[in-house]
């Protein structure tokens, strides 16, 4: 063989495979690009039917679908009570012993029970077209009352069954699908997804409308009325004429009596075997509210016992007092856990308090639920709820008595302040006990510091409006005994003057204490250290710059009888001034 030849044969196959593999990869680009074209630039034409999850008529809001579906259609239509309670309304009760369904506004109460066609609203009688039901173990509401009690408007698409919710007062965005003139037949499609690869839910006409929801890059998040919702591209839809749902007049809010010079001062009349002879009760200048301990729940029914006094009442409003009579619950947990249960013996509460305040021509009432269980927090929060419009309606200003902010279930955290202050008028902030009579240390009843700081906790920490909240402050301080000898700490509750004796009958000298605000007092007596902690015109001036410096509402006292008389003057000047 000629070598020559040889040669040009190899160097004619290695030419040979070099433009193969120059064709392959040209083949292989191509191939890529052609993916990534189509990937990039080619939409999904493939359609997908929506899913509404299996729901038959799902309820939405805001573009969000509700975990439980409404029933019935048109004028029969319900809500799932769960859908109300976390969207409208999440104080809405449901009491699983009665079958009741309770809802409180600002100025009704609404019982209605499953399959009932009564409604009771503000214990009056009312009849409804459907009665709220129970299927599968979830309650449902007619939409009769959820339109009358929250404004909420329905709308029902007879093609899907869905059912989109608005709240009075809500803006909905609209927009329409944009329009081709000259391809009348071109379509807009609604797509699963943020994306062109998504596939295709509907194919909008032009001018079609749809509520936008949200954005998502050059996506808007949209529903069509149907109850639809996927994405549609910002370029394809023009924005349409926005809508308002709109509000019902408001009612009259009730508005809480104050005297004209705006700081109410309030002081509990202590009851305990029989009402005081008014003709020995001396002037109380500045006084605006006397507050007796008239009425006490008696029994776990909701039974309430009655030592109201005719002639006191009319003693009070002779001198120009009003009367917030005070209801407690004699600090018997069990009887009050009992009396809270259920709505039937709360309502049995309260019919009996409005029939004592008309019956006695009173102002007002006050709550004093002391030492009462964790467990009944939620039940005290929904029986002031049931009491305020019945009250309002009557013309009636509601407080309650609360104690500063501490670790003690049944002293302290069964209040939920927040809540309640929102049914109640004023809150009265017990701001005394600081060290109590069992006490296994001598201190004072209520140091002025740690006052400011409940007062500070209750307004930051619970939001408790200044306008709301009335300070409390003891008529009373303890003289302490320590004896060195058993290592025992003793105390006695006196009143105001009692101090002011023992210093001129021993001669004695006060000294003023910066820890606690208040003039201190010590002694020696049989071998035993005497402490007294003093309540006099130093205290008062400094609880009233509180009062001043945070704007409260006003100033309760603990109790009548128990204080010196230039005190009511003293208070006087300070809620007076500017």
């Amino acid at each position: 063989m000629d070598p020559m030849q040889h040669t040009t044969s190899a160097g004619g196959r290695g030419f040979s495979r070099k433009w193969t593999f120059i064709l392959l990869l040209a083949i292989l680009c191509g191939t890529a690009l052609g993916i990534y074209v189509w990937d990039k630039y080619v939409p999904n034409s493939k359609h997908e039917q929506p899913d509404f999850g299996g729901l038959k008529k799902p309820v939405f809001y805001q573009g969000k679908m509700m975990e439980h579906a409404a029933i019935g259609e048109k004028e029969s239509l319900k809500l799932p009570i769960d859908t109300v309670k976390n969207e409208l309304d999440p104080n809405l009760t449901y009491e699983a012993s009665t079958g009741s369904i309770i809802i409180t506004t600002q100025n009704k109460v609404v019982r209605l029970r499953t399959s009932q066609l009564t409604v009771m609203v503000n214990e009056k009688p009312f009849n409804l077209k459907f009665p709220a039901v129970e299927e599968g173990g979830i309650q449902f509401i007619p939409m009769d009352p959820l339109k009358s009690l929250y404004g909420v408007e329905l709308r029902e698409s007879e093609e899907t069954g869905a059912v989109l919710m608005f709240k009075e007062g809500d803006s909905l965005h609209w927009s329409k699908a944009i329009a081709y003139p000259d391809k009348p037949e071109r379509t807009i499609p609604l797509r699963s997804g943020p994306s062109i690869k998504n596939t295709i839910y509907v194919d909008l006409k032009q001018g079609e409308r749809v509520l936008v929801w949200g954005e998502e890059g050059e996506w808007l998040h949209v529903q069509l009325p149907n109850g639809y919702m996927g994405y549609v591209k910002k370029d394809q839809l023009t924005p349409d004429q926005d809508e308002v749902i709109p509000k019902e007049e408001e009612p009259k809010s009730f508005v809480p009596w104050k005297p004209k010079r705006g700081k109410i001062n309030v002081t509990w009349e202590q009851i305990v075997n029989k009402n005081p002879d008014t003709s020995k009760i001396p002037a109380m200048p500045g006084l605006d509210v006397v507050s007796p301990t008239w009425f006490q729940l008696d029994d776990g029914e909701g039974t309430i016992k009655n030592a109201a006094d005719p002639a006191y009442v009319k003693w009070a409003h002779a001198n120009g007092y009003q009367v917030w009579a005070l209801f407690s619950n004699g600090f018997e947990p069990k009887r009050t856990t009992d009396a809270l249960s259920s709505y039937d013996k709360r309502m049995k509460m309260i019919k009996q308090l409005l029939a004592y305040a008309q019956m006695y021509s009173l102002q007002g009432i006050n709550i004093d639920f002391e030492n009462v269980s964790l467990k009944d927090k939620q039940n005290l929060v929904q029986f002031v709820r049931e009491m305020t419009p019945l009250l309002h309606e009557q013309g009636l200003i509601l407080s309650m008595d609360v104690t500063g902010k501490s670790d003690s279930e049944s002293w302290s955290l069964f209040y939920d302040r927040k809540a309640l202050v929102d049914s109640l008028d004023y809150m009265m902030l017990m701001a005394y006990d600081e060290y109590w009579a069992s006490s296994p240390k001598a201190g004072s009843v209520a140091s002025l510091p740690w006052v400011e700081k409940s007062v500070v906790q209750l307004m930051k920490e619970d939001q408790i409006p200044a306008s709301k909240l009335i300070l409390g402050i003891p008529f009373y301080t303890r003289i302490w005994t320590e004896d060195p000898k058993t290592g025992k700490v003793t105390s006695k509750a006196v009143f105001m003057e009692t101090p002011q004796r023992i210093i001129k009958e021993k001669k004695l000298t006060p000294v003023f204490s910066p820890e606690t605000g208040q003039n201190y007092l010590e002694y020696q007596e049989d071998g035993k250290t005497i402490k007294i902690w003093m309540e006099d015109e130093t205290s008062i001036k400094a609880r009233m710059e509180l009062v001043k410096k945070y704007d409260l509402a006003g100033v309760a006292s603990w109790r009548r009888g128990y204080e010196t008389p230039e005190v009511w003057s003293l208070i006087d000047s300070y809620l007076a001034g500017p």
